[in-house]
């Protein structure tokens, strides 16, 4: 037995047009709507004895910013783990998600550009600022944002 998944981006000019990017929420008529026709314009373009031979075909809504919120932490909370594992302790701020979140989140591709997001304004940067002596490893690193980025500096304690 075997599961294959496959994607298209079949379609998503529709889902761009009509739901809104970093939409808080999504009009469950509107989606529905959008899915008709998403499925509408697949069995014009795919050829109907391929898709006979699919057993489920599923549409995924696009993502609200709050999802992308939450992705953009998990992705902190992994960096944060993998780090600890070489004893290296890092906090993040609000500012450091919502930033990442801004940065790496494209309505077409959905969540995948967060990754490389993470990995060029976050990894990137926190290895050179190590390396450079920037940042103490052997002390708590905190990532927080600005206007021009992420930023990086030591916790000082109160």
């Amino acid at each position: 037995n075997t599961i294959i998944i496959m994607t298209s981006n079949i379609g998503s000019h529709l889902i761009q047009e009509r739901i809104p990017e970093n939409a808080k929420q999504i009009d469950p008529k509107v989606l529905e709507q959008t899915r008709d026709e998403v499925m509408d314009l697949l069995k014009k373009t795919i050829r109907p004895e391929f898709l006979n031979r699919v057993d489920e075909i599923i549409m995924f809504k696009p993502l609200t910013f709050d999802e992308v919120i939450q992705i953009v932490r998990l992705q902190f909370e992994r960096l944060s783990t993998t780090l600890a594992a070489n004893e290296i302790q890092l906090k993040y701020t609000d500012k450091a998600v919502e930033y990442i979140a801004k940065a790496g989140f494209d309505a077409q591709f959905g969540a995948r550009p967060i990754k490389r997001a993470m990995q060029r304004e976050v990894l990137n940067v926190l290895s050179k600022k190590i390396l450079a002596g920037d940042v103490d490893k052997d002390l708590t690193i905190v990532a927080d944002a600005n206007l021009e980025g992420i930023i990086f500096r030591n916790e000082t304690s109160n």
